[in-house]
C-alpha cells in the first residue's frame, strides 16, 4: 500500500466516523467539540490547561466551552487536592451517564463497519490504530 492509499484510507475512515459524531451529537444539542470533552473526561480529570492544549483550543475558549457544559449540569470544576491553585474539571453523574449513552450509540452506529472485519483483524486493526495515535495520557 503506498502512502497515498494509506492518508486516503484514513481521511475517509475519519470523515465516517465524525459523521456518526456529528449526527449523534446534534440530537443532543452538542457539537463535535463538545463530544470531544465529554469522550475524553470519561476516565480522566485533567487541568484546565491540559484539557486546552489536548483540544487545541485556547484558555478563554476552553472557559466558554466548559461554562456552557457546566450549565447543562454535564461538567464541573474543581481545585486539585494537591495544588489548591490548579483548576481541573470532570463529569458529572449525568454528564458520564450522556457520555456512556453517546459512545453505546456510536458503538451501535459504526457496528455495521467493524463487524464485517473478523474478530483476528479487529485486534490488528486496533494494534494498529493504537501505535499511529498519541498516548491519551
Amino acid at each position: 500500500m503506498t502512502s497515498d492509499a494509506l492518508v486516503d484510507a484514513l481521511v475517509r475512515s475519519t470523515f465516517q466516523v465524525v459523521g456518526v459524531l456529528t449526527r449523534i451529537g446534534a440530537e443532543r444539542d452538542l457539537s463535535l467539540t463538545q463530544l470531544r470533552v465529554l469522550g475524553i473526561l470519561r476516565d480522566r480529570r485533567p487541568r484546565m490547561t491540559e484539557l486546552a492544549a489536548f483540544l487545541g483550543l485556547d484558555k478563554s475558549t476552553l472557559s466558554g466551552l466548559i461554562d456552557r457544559a457546566e450549565r447543562r449540569g454535564l461538567v464541573a470544576r474543581g481545585k486539585d487536592p494537591h495544588d489548591r491553585r490548579v483548576v481541573d474539571v470532570f463529569l458529572t453523574q449525568a454528564g458520564l451517564e450522556l457520555a456512556e449513552q453517546v459512545y453505546d450509540e456510536v458503538r451501535r452506529a459504526l457496528a455495521p463497519v467493524t463487524n464485517r472485519l473478523d474478530p483476528q483483524d479487529r485486534d490488528q486493526l486496533v494494534q494498529l490504530l493504537r501505535a499511529v495515535l498519541p498516548s491519551p495520557d
